[in-house]
């Protein structure tokens, strides 16, 4: 079928359901990219990884957000090519897999840099609660050569150079263990409180901290109970001791995914984390414009 395109203000396009990876035993794997009207110099890209607790959620949807793609489609505007990208639920595949999608996407990306425009120096990920698990774990461990189902496009680095984390859980052993969160032991691969220290390290950000990790921005809703705000609290106190760049935010009078107890509440918040986010990726992706 035919590439679908999709225009958006201020001259950005989307190009929807691009395949990135296609692994023997699995579905093809998909992204979006949008890409901004001056498409004459290469610019940086940002990769935003969705939420749903590892086994659900899809590239267009974020939190109350009612049409995100909407909100991918101003980051572009910006100056940036965005790409919204699909992994392996915890259904079809245990951890790492959606972390090794991540990266196969990112490398993918950096292959074809001279399709999208894209600078492959300046890379940004972000993404909330699973996703932003996912951003954050990638930009403190990435670089390593591919280990995945897909080993594609090797000589190209993961490594992104600014990550921005929506209330994700950074310390899997930290969590409550009587939270009966099930979606995070079907995402680990493993029984509540027979995941091994090994498991529960590896995907857990916090363990992955040094003094060369990019730059950092976690946000955080003050009244969340579904990821404990000690989670981004601590991840930031471990970046700032081991020499790190981080920023920290908590929004008080939301919980997960910035829902408030009104409408307004909640679209402040989501706005808040919006323009933060935005505020971030210039800072550190656009410096050298």
């Amino acid at each position: 079928m035919p590439s679908r395109v999709v225009q958006y203000p201020a001259g950005v396009m989307a190009l929807a359901d691009v395949e990135f990876s296609r692994i023997e035993g699995f579905r093809p794997l998909i992204l979006d990219v949008y890409l901004p009207a001056d498409r004459i110099e290469p610019k940086p890209l940002i990769v935003y990884v969705h939420g749903g607790g590892w086994r659900g959620g899809h590239t267009r949807q974020s939190g109350a957000f009612a049409d995100f793609p909407a909100v991918l489609a101003e980051l572009a505007s910006r100056g940036y090519v965005v790409a919204s990208v699909e992994y392996r639920l915890s259904g079809e595949a245990p951890f790492p897999a959606a972390l090794d999608d991540v990266r196969t996407a990112i490398r993918f990306l950096k292959a074809n840099a001279r399709s999208y425009g894209i600078d492959t120096s300046r890379t940004g990920i972000f993404g909330g609660s699973a996703g932003g698990q996912l951003a954050i774990l990638e930009a403190l461990a990435c670089g390593a050569s591919p280990t995945g189902a897909d080993k594609a496009n090797p000589e190209f680095s993961d490594c992104p150079q600014a990550a921005v984390g929506w209330y994700g859980i950074y310390d899997f052993p930290a969590m409550p263990q009587n939270s009966g969160q099930r979606a995070e032991y079907d995402y680990l691969g493993c029984e509540p409180g027979r995941c091994s220290p090994t498991q529960l390290d590896a995907a857990s950000a916090i363990a992955h901290a040094d003094a060369n990790d990019p730059p950092i921005l976690l946000l955080h809703g003050r009244d969340d109970r579904v990821v404990p705000v000690a989670q981004s609290e601590t991840m930031a106190e471990k970046l700032k001791a081991v020499g790190a760049s981080v920023e920290l935010d908590v929004i008080s009078g939301v919980g997960h995914s910035w829902i408030g107890a009104s409408d307004t509440e909640t679209r402040e918040a989501s706005l808040r984390a919006l323009d933060q986010t935005y505020r971030f990726f210039d800072k550190h992706l656009r410096s050298r414009e």
